[in-house]
């Protein structure tokens, strides 16, 4: 049994059917805020490239700011992390979210072994 996805009550259906000053008043403060103000021109830019492109096609940004909306579901966007491109899915889970939230800038430190010369033990060591 697959359990539906509902945001606030509404199905995905039903969020891509509403207008933008309707989403506007389900999403929380913070994003009711961004979306009020108005989009930024990298924003507009990155709609236009989404809403002009195929469904399959895969949109790269920068624009980590960005409110995943309902109409970007099932769309695949590569958004920059500061080094590379990290490339997602958007699922309906999404909705809501900035899509810098996604892809992580930090990566964990895995830290080893310590290399030679860096301990007192391995001072007689060649380094050959």
């Amino acid at each position: 049994m697959v359990k539906e996805f509902l945001y606030k009550g509404n199905t995905i259906e039903q969020l891509q059917a509403k207008t933008e000053e309707e989403l506007m008043n389900l999403f929380p403060s913070r994003e009711r805020r961004h979306m009020k103000r108005g989009w930024t021109e990298e924003e507009k830019k990155l709609l236009k490239k989404l809403r002009s492109s195929g469904e399959d096609a895969v949109v790269r940004t920068h624009c980590r700011s960005m409110i995943v909306l309902p109409e970007m579901a099932g769309r695949k966007i590569a958004v920059y992390n500061g080094k590379e491109f990290t490339y997602l899915t958007i699922v309906p889970e999404m909705v809501g979210h900035r899509l810098g939230e996604f892809a992580l800038t930090r990566k964990n430190v895995k830290h080893s072994a310590a290399g030679i010369g860096a301990t007192r033990s391995t001072k007689f060591i060649s380094v050959k």
